[in-house]
């Protein structure tokens, strides 16, 4: 057993190393994590056509002639141009937190590029990532709904008799997907690439069809045609952006998801097959507009025969429950991140895989989203009703992005004043003129994720302002530990064989748990272990640099351990790490957890609004204990009640 002095610290510093997104890799490996991606990352963007054109035409009362078909698609391909292209694909993905994408990390490289502003300027930072984070759970909600109800409406037009069996068929698919959630998607997972590259095949074929019959429509790459369009029908063509962003939804998955695949798989699944395919279909659906107007009603089930009509209701729902999971998967992962940097209650979750550690199950989570899912299917009825409600959370987001971005890029990549400028000026432009024109469907449904995305983040914000405050307010009232420690020198308590392990946020302060043994029981251990958990800014912390142990004096060590926000605390685990690495030596049946159980009560003085505070109170006795979130085995655990005041 290695034991530094007393005061040395016994381990290693932060390291740099990370996910090297340059690494050179095998072609195979290339290939197999291009064909991953594709049945992953482009499931929400690649059903897009399933409703897009549908919508653009059905709701804005456009006539369906020459000029203005080709002035939506030039709208749909400079979407995807500028957007996903430009914005996510070669510009955003460079902005990775080792190796790992989304609006947490964003916000993570912006709260760093930031540091030495004010706190206001951190505060609006922060508000804004958690914001963004919070919308995503709408659009979890939205997507399913959405995709999935879009899917089986193809079976109106294969037997328009079976219109009433759309909804009920919808909420079967969507009660199986959730069932299966428990299950895991590692069974799965395998068919999702092959499904979905047979989808994108079959999109492109489909729309190759039709161009070759009306190959006009290529002319719509020209950018003239979408401005005509805008000059054409003036207010009416920019509110039909509100169903032109359809077409891009899902392209901020692209930057989500590069953590599991890597920068390079993503540009060559996007360039290489989804981006052509999906753009043909388009185009085909508008070749098939402009041949005939009455297929209006669904471009998208019209292009195929007569003979495919159920073998595409089929494959259309196979891709949206590809979608959907996607989604789904990424709502356990988001909260179990929010967990981590602290805008969440501990929450019980399942591993789903004994080999992929990321594969994990909420259920609160996942029947609280059926619940909504289902009630959204219910409500709204169509995908035309529900394309009202589908869209507005996701700009939001994208302009989250693209000012977070604009932070990263100044003051992190040390671009000058004029380049930010023009980032932020020209990604702006695009992005508020989605929202703007998506704001008309606030009434009309878009009110629905936004109020959703407003909850979640009232409960994020909330948790992590009650948390400060109680850090605050413990803090405040924790005897410093060096003097804690003198004092043991003077009257010298009885010390007993074993370990005790003291679990505190406060590194420097003495526990409440630690007082309340001495207090009642009359004895320490012959080791005293305080340890404190950190979640780092990083996605990943690697193992060497997990554990750090300092010799305090007296037998008294302080223990801390660090996690990235997609790690997975597992405190028997990093004592295997302290008692490997030689820091010190543990044994799990001499050792002893010491954990605090709150019992909180009102300020004389609230630290904020009363209905904050009671809603922090709910969700602190509903949260998960921690010995079960830091997997400490039960009959290890003694815990101690106190009351504190917030």
């Amino acid at each position: 057993m290695s034991i530094a002095p007393p005061g040395q610290k016994i381990g290693t510093g932060m390291s740099q190393t990370g996910m090297e997104q340059g690494a050179p890799i095998s072609r195979a490996r290339l290939a197999g994590l291009t064909l991953a991606a594709v049945g992953v990352v482009f499931g929400d963007i690649g059903t897009s056509p399933l409703y897009t054109m549908k919508e653009v035409f059905g709701v804005h009362g456009i006539a369906i002639e020459h000029d203005a078909v080709l002035g939506i698609l030039s709208l749909v391909f400079w979407a995807l141009t500028l957007i996903v292209s430009l914005k996510y694909v070669l510009f955003i993905m460079r902005a990775d937190n080792r190796g790992e994408g989304g609006i947490m990390a964003l916000t993570a490289l912006a709260q760093r590029a930031s540091a030495n502003a004010s706190p206001r300027v951190l505060w609006a930072l922060t508000a804004l990532g958690i914001f963004g984070a919070a919308l995503f759970y709408g659009d979890g909600v939205i997507t399913p709904a959405m995709s999935v109800l879009s899917a089986v409406e193809g079976l109106e037009i294969a037997a328009p008799g079976m219109h009433r069996f759309v909804v009920p068929i919808t909420i079967l698919v969507l009660l199986v997907l959730f069932w299966m959630q428990s299950k895991g998607t590692a069974s799965v997972g395998a068919l999702f690439g092959p499904v979905m590259v047979a989808w994108f095949l079959t999109l492109g074929g489909l729309g190759i069809a039709e161009v070759v019959a009306y190959p006009s429509v290529l002319a719509a790459i020209n950018p003239w045609y979408g401005a005509n369009f805008f000059i054409e029908h003036r207010l009416h063509g920019f509110l039909a952006l509100g169903s032109v962003v359809l077409a891009v939804t899902g392209g901020e998955a692209l930057y989500a998801d590069m953590g599991h695949f890597g920068r390079r798989p993503i540009k060559l699944a996007w360039f290489g097959l989804v981006l052509p395919c999906i753009y043909l279909n388009y185009l085909g659906q508008g070749a098939l507009l402009l041949g005939d107007p009455s297929t209006v009603r669904n471009p998208f089930y019209l292009l195929a025969p007569d003979w495919a009509l159920y073998p595409m209701v089929g494959l259309s729902t196979m891709a949206t429950i590809i979608a959907s999971q996607a989604v789904i998967s990424g709502a356990f992962s988001l909260t179990r991140q929010a967990t981590q940097l602290g805008y969440c209650p501990r929450i019980a979750y399942v591993h789903t895989s004994a080999r992929e550690i990321g594969q994990i199950y909420v259920p609160a989570v996942n029947w609280a989203l059926l619940l909504a899912v289902v009630a959204l299917v219910l409500g709204f009825r169509s995908s035309s009703n529900l394309a009202s409600a589908y869209g507005i959370a996701v700009t939001f987001t994208m302009m989250i992005d693209t000012i977070l971005a604009f932070v990263v890029v100044q003051q992190l990549w040390r671009w000058s004043g004029l380049q930010s400028l023009m980032f932020l000026g020209c990604f702006m432009v695009v992005d508020l003129s989605f929202v703007v024109a998506c704001a008309v469907k606030v009434i009309d449904g878009g009110w629905f994720p936004l109020a959703l995305g407003g909850g979640v983040f009232t409960l994020l914000a909330t948790w992590h302002r009650g948390r400060t405050l109680l850090s605050e307010r413990t803090r405040l009232e924790t005897m410093p530990l060096d003097i804690f420690i003198q004092s043991l020198f003077h009257s010298p308590p009885r010390r007993v064989e074993g370990t005790g392990i003291f679990m505190t946020s406060a590194p420097a302060g003495v526990p409440r748990p630690l007082l309340h043994n001495l207090l009642h029981n009359k004895v320490l251990h012959e080791r005293v272990v305080l340890l404190t958990v950190m979640t780092e800014d990083v996605p990943i912390v690697p193992e060497i640099d997990r554990v750090e142990i300092e010799n305090l004096d007296s037998g008294f060590y302080r223990m801390l351990v660090r996690y990235g926000f997609k790690d997975e605390p597992d405190v028997p685990e990093a004592m295997r790490l302290a008692t490997e690495s030689g820091q010190l030596e543990f044994h799990m049946m001499e050792t002893t957890f010491f954990l605090g159980r709150e019992r909180l009560v009102p300020h004389i003085k609230p630290g904020m609004a009363l209905w904050r505070e009671r809603l922090f109170f709910f969700m602190f006795r509903n949260a998960s204990s921690a010995a079960d979130f830091f997997r400490i085995p039960p009959n290890r655990v003694v815990e101690f009640g106190t009351q504190v005041e917030l």
